[in-house]
């Protein structure tokens, strides 16, 4: 969704908005837009629409003093911005009211880190080793600790060696550096919808790749019917060879572009459940059978709150698929984590790329000198995910987190189904997907529909979820709601009272 979309819901006169669409860039027609809707300054526009108006004047991209000061910045760099999510200038902007429910933080354990962070700070000294130029794949220690932590959380079974590591800064760097590894400019990454939306920004921006949406309700076996109708199954999200098929003939022959990556989030965000084993399987025999790279996105891994019954699916890592048919992730799978999400340390910019391939090797660790983290982080990251170093300290405050994972997950859930909400079944992550459908407008396009429900929650009831159509969901009226991300419990529970009050007054 462009930011044109965005402002055009506040003009007087949203065709003449429209109109814009012949300017050269999506960047240009925004800024056109701002331009036009200044004109009218005797037309008040929401503290919302000021707010936003106001942060991308004052951004150098935008400045309008100008053609030569416009081109001071470059096309690409102009495209970049484009490419990130509305939702993340939606949150920045927001009404002093709103409640920030969009953003995947988990404020839940922050008392507890802050805690052992200053222990840990307390008790390191800087040694001679850390103050000089590191391996530009990390410090050895700290890629052993993160081997070791995998051992934990993605598979007891498979042996994780710690030469085969890369620790960067944040799991978008190491995601795009290994991505750039292995894709040339304008292949296909292929990735189940709905997913995370600034996979666009991550793999397109700089390394110049194409984004290939796999949609899965028409090819799964609950059929496209049951998926218009709500609840929708959590089978109807599952890829399979047929939605694989459909979206590799799409890239290839549509597009001219080669499929080179199949990119998979599991735990799924925004959906918060796993993929079952059977699934993973047949993704991992799909992608070789292609000749293509799997990267399996398991960023939540350490936030499975629940354990499986008839409603939910074990977690199961690719590691933990292959360890069970006694092979190796070998030169075509890959894994991504990071510490932002499971130790709600986004701050630190910790992520871990794991790749046997060693033909990509000297390349990752050449990228990774553009985004190390400090010898000293490293440091700390090692001190607190080894267990030989941290006392358990690591599988406590997961157990922890899980459990309050948990609890605010029934409460959003036991809230909907009081409401006759439906949503689907939370069992990772940070969030719950709703199904919010009921209340869309009868006219406008889909986008036009999802925008108009999106703004209502936001400026009227001051609740600010993920609106689903930016994460390429299949159709408009779904949300993701981050229970986390309500610093909290007194905002958390007015979040839930927000959300009851809009779904009476609405039927009402």
């Amino acid at each position: 969704m462009t930011h044109l979309t965005m402002t055009a819901a506040f003009c007087p006169s949203s065709a003449h908005v429209a109109r814009l669409s012949s300017a050269g860039t999506i960047l240009n027609k925004a800024a056109t837009a701002i331009h036009w809707m200044e004109a009218f300054h005797n037309h008040p526009l929401p503290k919302f629409t000021r707010g936003f108006v106001t942060r991308l004047r004052h951004d150098s991209s935008f400045q309008k003093d100008s053609d030569d000061h416009r081109n001071e910045t470059s096309q690409r760099g102009r495209d970049a911005v484009t490419l990130l999510p509305t939702y993340l200038a939606d949150a920045r902007a927001a009404p002093e009211h709103a409640l920030q429910l969009g953003v995947a933080e988990n404020y839940l354990m922050q008392e507890e880190l802050l805690r052992h962070l200053n222990t840990l700070n307390s008790k390191i000294d800087f040694s001679a080793d850390m103050i000089f130029y590191q391996s530009t794949q990390g410090r050895v220690g700290t890629r052993r600790a993160m081997a070791r932590f995998m051992n934990q959380i993605l598979s007891k079974d498979y042996v994780f060696h710690e030469d085969h590591m890369v620790i960067g800064a944040g799991c978008n760097a190491v995601l795009e550096n290994l991505a750039f590894s292995l894709a040339e400019h304008g292949d296909s990454v292929l990735i189940p919808t709905p997913y995370y939306a600034a996979f666009e920004f991550d793999l397109v921006a700089r390394a110049g790749l194409r984004i290939q949406p796999v949609p899965t309700f028409s090819c799964s076996e609950v059929g496209m019917e049951v998926c218009s109708s709500s609840p929708i199954p959590r089978e109807a999200y599952y890829p399979n060879r047929a939605s694989l098929d459909a979206a590799y003939n799409v890239a290839e022959k549509q597009f001219n572009s080669r499929p080179r990556i199949l990119l998979l989030s599991s735990p799924n965000n925004p959906l918060g459940i796993c993929y079952p084993a059977s699934v993973i399987e047949e993704c991992i025999d799909w992608a070789e059978e292609k000749g293509i790279h799997l990267i399996s996105d398991e960023i939540y891994a350490g936030s499975v709150y629940r354990s499986t019954d008839d409603s939910t699916e074990e977690f199961v890592s690719v590691a933990e698929v292959a360890a069970r048919k006694g092979r190796l992730l070998g030169s075509n799978i890959h894994i991504v984590y990071a510490l932002s999400k499971d130790f709600a340390l986004s701050g630190l910019r910790v992520g871990a790329l794991y790749s046997e391939n060693k033909d990509i090797a000297l390349p990752l660790q050449k990228l990774n000198d553009l985004c190390q983290i400090s010898s000293q982080t490293q440091v700390v990251v090692e001190h607190m995910l080894d267990p030989e170093l941290n006392d358990s300290w690591a599988h406590d405050f997961l157990a922890e987190s899980h459990r309050r994972l948990n609890d605010r997950c029934k409460s959003v859930e036991t809230l909907l189904e009081e409401l006759n909400v439906p949503f689907l079944s939370g069992e990772a992550g940070l969030f719950l997907w709703m199904d919010f459908r009921e209340f869309l407008s009868t006219s406008g396009s889909d986008s036009e529909k999802e925008r108009t429900l999106y703004l209502k929650l936001l400026q009227d009831y001051g609740l600010l979820f993920t609106p689903g159509l930016s994460m390429r969901t299949e159709t408009p009226g779904f949300f993701r709601f981050v229970f986390t991300a309500a610093s909290t419990e007194e905002n958390f529970s007015e979040a839930l009272r927000r959300i009851k009050q809009f779904v009476i007054e609405q039927r009402n």
